[in-house]
């Protein structure tokens, strides 16, 4: 691990270190009296006071900064991404972690994993809404609660944390707003009535169902975390909760002036300046930040990350179900050719261990399933399509009930959820297609099969021929005389002997008689 040391020595002590370094290396030495070790032990001192602020500055604070770009939802892949990187920090001693954020927000568990390590860091970490335009909606909201400095770039914003649940269209939080003609704590009513006071808890109005009763107990939730992270840093926890329970959001100048966020920086130089000399709370007690002038490093995610990033898209996850679920029944239904079978079984697996990492709703699985197997049922008996379009209506249904589309970076688009239905109506059509023409073709098999078929004459000797026809060796006899080399065309069977017919042939030369 490199280290970079920051501390100079200044002229007067470099001109006291030279001095006493020369007078030890030159100066005779005797040995023979007390005297003589007591110089240069005395000396050995003074040369250590000299430069002892060189040996015991703090390299925890002369390494680089650690910078963690996040510019995607909050997922399985940047949530162990982002857990790494701060152990990694703290192993090597990294004076600063700084989360440079963009997301429009992500998973719950995957919010909670990120912030149980931050809490729990021995580094402290800042969490910076970078680049200008960039947002920490959602669950980004939360991190930037939960991280010991909480800086914004101008033009950018913060909010919208209000938990959407993972099931069925139409099922939102509650909005915990006021109604009409009432006002927020504090505030004039719009009728122009003196202002409403804030309501307690307790006087809230008792769920009307079981759908809403589980929406009011997640904001409610969501609620008390958010003002507990708020607590922990000293920070507004009056808009945190209104974040969560009516949605708001604040730019990066409303969030100071808010006391939302600690700084508005232009860049990360400019936030180290900024928050160089503050103390922040850590797990372990207060500390003192140092860190004006330090280098950065940016840790960009790794191969694994990325791929698991990938894989945990649900677009891609949808993709590499139905490329798996229809490997097989192809291998299935013509065994012995493997590939489709081999690709197939590595595609359900990827998907299986995608769905695994991601909030599924089970019963849109299970239709998806469905509409895949009525349209494998459909390709291997054709019905003339009753198996077909109950199999498309049942994928499109799953697809769009698979998750919430309202989740950020968990919707799966419309157009390729009807994209992939339309191709696996066309390959359903197409199946069925040519087994309708397979049905309509008259059913040839044994002496059938054989009429009509074309040979060549293998040799011709003593009134007896022989022919290859379809691959193999015939007796043939015919009423025309048959040559050697020369086409012919099977007019009938009789016993193990075809009864053939010349074809006409200009290059034949007609010899021996059948």
């Amino acid at each position: 691990m490199r280290v970079w040391c920051c501390y100079t020595l200044s002229s007067q002590e470099a001109e006291v270190a030279v001095t006493l370094w020369w007078g030890a290396t030159h100066r005779p030495l005797h040995c023979h009296s007390r005297a003589g070790f007591a110089a240069p032990a005395g000396l050995l001192a003074l040369l250590w006071l000299a430069l002892w602020p060189l040996f015991g500055s703090q390299t925890a604070y002369a390494a680089p900064v650690l910078v963690l770009p996040v510019q995607d939802a909050i997922g399985p892949a940047s949530a162990d991404h982002i857990v790494r990187a701060i152990h990694r920090a703290e192993e090597a001693g990294t004076p600063l972690v700084i989360l440079q954020l963009d997301t429009p927000g992500g998973l719950d568990s995957s919010m909670r994993q990120i912030i149980q390590a931050i809490l729990a860091s021995r580094v402290p970490v800042a969490t910076y809404v970078s680049p200008q335009g960039a947002r920490a909606a959602s669950a980004g909201t939360y991190i930037l609660y939960a991280s010991h400095i909480a800086a914004m770039a101008p033009a950018t914003t913060l909010g919208a944390a209000t938990p959407v649940a993972i099931g069925l269209p139409g099922i939102k939080p509650g909005s915990e707003a006021p109604e009409r003609g009432e006002s927020e704590p504090g505030k004039p009513a719009r009728d122009g009535s003196k202002p409403s006071a804030a309501k307690p808890e307790s006087a809230a109005k008792p769920a009307s169902g079981p759908a809403d009763a589980m929406t009011a107990k997640r904001v409610h939730d969501a609620a008390a975390f958010i003002r507990g992270l708020a607590q922990q840093h000293g920070r507004n926890a009056v808009w945190a909760e209104r974040a969560v329970r009516e949605a708001v959001s604040l730019t990066a100048a409303e969030a100071l002036r808010e006391k939302v966020v600690d700084i508005v920086a232009a860049d990360i130089p400019d936030l180290l300046a900024q928050i160089d000399g503050r103390t922040v709370r850590m797990a372990e007690g207060e500390l003192k930040l140092a860190t004006r002038g330090l280098p950065s490093e940016t840790l960009l995610p790794d191969w694994r990350h990325r791929l698991l990033s990938v894989i945990a898209n649900p677009s891609f996850a949808l993709i590499l179900m139905m490329v798996g679920i229809y490997g097989l029944i192809f291998e299935f239904s013509s065994p012995g050719f493997g590939v489709p079978g081999v690709v197939g079984a590595i595609c359900l697996l990827l998907a299986l261990f995608a769905l695994q990492m991601l909030p599924v709703n089970y019963a849109a699985l299970g239709l998806i399933l469905l509409g895949m197997a009525l349209l494998g049922a459909e390709l291997l008996t054709p019905s003339f399509g009753v198996l077909g379009v109950g199999g498309v209506v049942a994928f499109i249904a799953g697809g769009i009930l698979l998750f919430d589309r309202d989740v950020p970076g968990l919707g799966i688009p419309l157009p390729l959820i009807f994209g992939l239905a339309a191709s696996s109506a066309a390959l359903v059509m197409l199946g069925g297609g040519m087994a309708m023409r397979a049905r309509r073709a008259p059913v040839v098999s044994g002496r059938e099969e054989m009429l009509g078929a074309q040979g060549q004459v293998l040799e011709v000797e003593g009134g007896e021929a022989w022919a290859q026809v379809r691959g193999e060796r015939w007796a043939v006899v015919s009423e025309l005389p048959l040559a050697t080399g020369q086409r012919v065309r099977v007019t009938g069977i009789r016993g193990l002997t075809l009864q053939v017919q010349p074809e006409p042939d200009r290059s034949a030369s007609h010899g021996g008689n059948s």
